[in-house]
């Protein structure tokens, strides 16, 4: 059984960094493409980066270009620096990969993270 476990959000102040995990369990990390999405209230979930199965190309959001940075090993991580208020919301780990019919999309809980000052 595939679980998804994210770790590290909390509350930082403005140009602070946190650095959140994803511990996944019951499947392969390189063999899908792994994403961090996010979700402030009142606003719909949004992709922040991912990096793809295999050669582990990353994309990011306009929105963290430059202070974000995707990457895994056994785990999957993102740094986040210089963080903003408008980056508070709970940050999603997902794995996806093609499927021969529905692909297979994994989802963890979620962790939140809270930029104030």
């Amino acid at each position: 059984q595939v679980q998804l476990v994210e770790s590290g959000g909390g509350l930082v102040q403005p140009g602070g960094s946190l650095r959140l995990s994803c511990a996944a369990s019951g499947l392969i990390l390189n063999s899908y493409t792994m994403r961090w999405y996010r979700q402030a209230p009142g606003r719909e979930r949004e992709l922040v980066a991912g990096i793809s199965s295999g050669a582990g190309i990353t994309n990011y959001a306009d929105a963290v270009k430059g202070r974000f940075t995707i990457s895994r090993d056994n785990m999957l991580y993102l740094q986040m620096n210089n963080l903003k208020p408008e980056d508070t919301a709970v940050y999603y780990c997902n794995a996806w990969r093609a499927g021969f019919g529905t692909p297979d999309d994994f989802w963890g809980q979620g962790t939140q993270v809270t930029v104030s000052s």
